[in-house]
C-alpha cells in the first residue's frame, strides 16, 4: 500500500481557504513562505488576512505577492493582485486615488492578454465604483457586461454570476426594476444551488441584491434573502461580507418600523466597520444617523452624519435633520447639492432628494422649485411603479396642494400616500402621511376624521417610539382639543356643582374673600375655581360671567 504523501504547507494553505479555515490557511501559507517563499504563498496569506481583517497582513502580503509575479513575468496574476491591492486601499484606508491607480495597473498589465477571469474580476470592480462612487448606472451597466462577456468566453461561473448580479443591481438603481430583479433572483438561485465556488464571489452577488432591495424599499424580498446570508456568512466566517449587508438590511428594518432589530444591527456591523475596514464604515454611521434622526435624537443624528463624511446618505440625512430643526430653505439646498452629484438616470437615489425637495420648498414658500421637483419625482414614480416611490411622490403633491391652498387635491393626495406607504410596510412614512392627511381634514371641516386620522399617527408613532414626531402630532392634537373646547357654546352642566354656587355669589355682588368666608373655603381655592369659571364659559371678566350666565338661563336655575 503506498503511503498518502502529506500536503505541502502552499497546497495545505490552499486546501484550508477552499475550507474557509482563514486561521489554518494563514499558518499554513506562513510555513510556504519560510520553505520556499513563492508568490502563491503570500496571496493565499493575503486573501485569508483579507477574510481575519488583518489589514497589516492583507497588505504587506499582496504587496511581495505582486512584486514576485511581476519578476516572474506573469502579467495576469500580478493585474490579479493590482486589482485586490486596490480593492483594499479603498475599503481599509479610504484612498479612492491610489485605488485608481492600482486598477488602471490592472489594466495596463491585461492589455493585449487573451480573455481571463482577472478581466472580469477588473470590470466588476470598476462597475461597483461606477455605481456607488460615481453613481453612474450607464457605465455600470456596461462593465458588468464586459464582466458577464469575459466570464462566459473563459467558463467561469462565478465571475459570470457576479456580474450578473451587479448588472441587476445597477438596472435596479436605473428605474428598470422588474428585469433587475429577474437577473439578481436568477444570480441568487443559482449560489444557493451551489454553482459558484469561490467565497468572494458568492458573498458579493449577495450583496449586491440586499442593496438593490434596499433601494428598491422591496423589504420581503431583502428578508428573504438575508436570512440565507447571514446563515451563509457565520458558517464561512465572512465577517466584513456579513458587516457591510448587515448595515443594508438594518436600513429595510427601518423602514419596516423594526427599530429595536436594525439598532441591534447597525451597532453591531458599524463598530466592526470601524474595527477593521474604518474607510467602509460610513455604511453603517449614515444608516444609524438616519434612524437616530427618526427617532429625534438629533445631535447623535448629526454627529453621526459628520463621521459618515460625503457617504450618499449622510447627504440626504443632513437634509433632513435641517428640515426638522425648522429650516426649510437649508434643507432644500443641501438636497439640491445631493441631486447635482447623482446623474438624472440614477433614479431609486434621486426620488429620496426630490422629495426632501418638495417638502422644504414647499415649507419656505419656494413654489416653483417644488413643482420642478415634484415632476421628476412623478417621472420616476410612474416609470418604476414602485410603491414606495408612487407614495412619496402622491405625498409631495399633496405638500404642494396644501401649502398653494388646494385644500381638497391635498386631502385626496394625502389620502393615496397613507394607502401606498401603508401596503409598503413603512409604518413611520404612513404615520407622518396620517399627519398632513389629518390637517387637510380639519381645514376642511371633517373634524372628527381628522381627528381619527391623527389619532392614528399618534399610536403608530408612539409604538415606533419615534419622539419628535410624536412630540408634534400630540401637540397638535391638545391644540384642536383647546380650540374646540373654546369654541364649543358653553353649558350649564360645564360647571361643578362648586363652580355653580360661586356663580350665583358672584352674581349676588360678592368679592373673593367674603364667597371664601361665605363658604368655609380659603381664597386661593376661590381664584382657582373663579379662573374656571373663566375658561369654561370663555369670558375675561366678572360682569361677564354674570351675563354670560344670564344668557344661559343659568342664574334662574341657581337662585332657590
Amino acid at each position: 500500500m503506498t503511503p498518502i504523501r502529506p500536503l505541502s504547507p502552499l497546497a495545505a494553505g490552499q486546501a484550508a481557504l477552499a475550507r474557509g479555515e482563514w486561521t489554518s490557511a494563514k499558518r499554513h501559507f506562513r510555513a510556504a513562505i519560510a520553505r520556499d517563499d513563492v508568490p502563491e504563498a503570500h496571496e493565499g496569506l493575503g486573501l485569508a488576512g483579507w477574510w481575519l481583517d488583518l489589514a497589516d497582513v492583507v497588505t504587506t502580503a499582496r504587496q511581495r505577492a505582486y512584486k514576485m509575479y511581476r519578476q516572474r513575468g506573469d502579467r495576469i496574476s500580478a493585474a490579479r493582485i493590482a486589482v485586490w491591492i486596490g480593492w483594499d486601499a479603498a475599503a481599509f484606508r479610504g484612498e479612492q486615488a491610489v485605488c485608481n491607480g492600482w486598477l488602471q495597473r490592472a489594466h495596463t498589465l491585461l492589455d493585449g492578454l487573451p480573455d481571463a477571469p482577472e478581466h472580469a474580476f477588473l470590470a466588476v470592480r470598476e462597475g461597483v465604483h461606477a455605481l456607488l462612487g460615481d453613481a453612474d448606472t450607464d457605465r455600470a451597466l456596461t462593465l458588468a457586461n464586459d464582466a458577464i462577456r469575459v466570464a462566459r468566453h473563459v467558463g467561469s461561473t462565478d465571475w459570470e454570476m457576479v456580474g450578473g448580479a451587479l448588472r441587476g443591481f445597477a438596472l435596479v438603481t436605473a428605474g428598470d426594476v422588474t428585469q433587475g430583479f429577474r437577473q439578481l433572483d436568477e444570480v441568487n438561485a443559482a449560489v444557493l444551488a451551489g454553482e459558484l465556488s469561490d467565497p468572494v464571489a458568492i458573498g458579493l452577488t449577495c450583496c449586491y441584491l440586499v442593496a438593490a432591495c434596499e433601494r428598491a424599499r422591496d423589504s420581503e424580498r431583502a428578508t428573504q434573502w438575508c436570512r440565507r446570508l447571514k446563515r451563509f456568512c457565520t458558517t464561512w466566517g465572512l465577517r466584513p461580507l456579513l458587516a457591510v449587508c448587515r448595515t443594508q438590511y438594518a436600513s429595510m428594518c427601518v423602514w419596516n418600523g423594526d427599530w429595536a432589530e436594525a439598532e441591534q444591527e447597525l451597532v453591531t456591523a458599524t463598530r466592526e466597520l470601524v474595527a477593521s475596514r474604518p474607510a467602509m464604515s460610513g455604511e453603517g454611521q449614515a444608516r444609524l444617523g438616519e434612524l437616530r434622526r427618526r427617532q429625534g435624537r438629533f445631535d447623535e443624528a448629526a454627529t453621526l452624519f459628520e463621521s459618515a463624511g460625503d457617504h450618499p446618505m449622510a447627504a440626504l440625512g443632513r437634509s433632513a435633520l435641517a428640515l426638522d430643526r425648522g429650516q426649510p430653505a437649508k434643507a432644500a439646498d443641501l438636497a439640491d447639492r445631493y441631486l447635482r452629484r447623482v446623474p438624472v438616470h440614477n433614479r431609486t437615489e434621486r426620488a429620496a432628494a426630490l422629495a426632501l425637495v418638495v417638502r422644504a420648498s414647499s415649507i419656505a414658500g419656494a413654489f416653483d422649485r417644488a413643482r420642478r421637483a415634484s415632476q421628476e419625482l412623478d417621472a420616476i414614480a410612474h416609470d418604476i411603479g414602485l410603491e414606495a416611490v408612487r407614495a412619496s411622490a402622491s405625498l409631495s403633491r399633496g405638500q404642494i396642494a396644501a401649502a398653494a391652498g388646494d385644500v381638497d387635491l391635498a386631502r385626496r393626495e394625502f389620502e393615496d400616500a397613507v394607502d401606498l406607504f401603508d401596503h409598503a410596510g413603512a409604518p413611520f412614512e404612513t404615520a407622518l402621511a396620517r399627519v398632513e392627511l389629518a390637517q387637510a381634514l380639519n381645514r376642511l371641516q371633517q373634524v372628527p376624521a381628522a381627528h381619527e386620522e391623527l389619532k392614528r399617527a399618534v399610536r403608530a408613532l408612539s409604538s415606533l417610539e419615534a419622539a419628535f414626531e410624536l412630540a408634534r402630532a400630540t401637540a397638535l392634537e391638545t391644540e384642536w382639543q383647546s380650540a374646540a373646547s373654546r369654541a364649543r357654546p358653553a353649558r350649564a352642566t360645564d360647571l361643578s356643582q362648586r363652580e355653580r354656587e360661586i356663580v350665583r355669589l358672584i352674581a349676588a355682588g360678592l368679592s373673593n374673600p367674603r364667597i371664601a368666608k361665605r363658604l368655609f373655603i380659603s381664597a386661593h381655592t376661590v381664584h382657582r375655581h373663579v379662573a374656571n369659571i373663566f375658561a369654561k364659559l370663555n369670558v375675561r371678566s366678572r360682569s361677564a360671567i354674570v351675563a354670560r350666565a344670564a344668557a344661559l338661563g343659568m342664574l334662574g336655575v341657581l337662585k332657590s
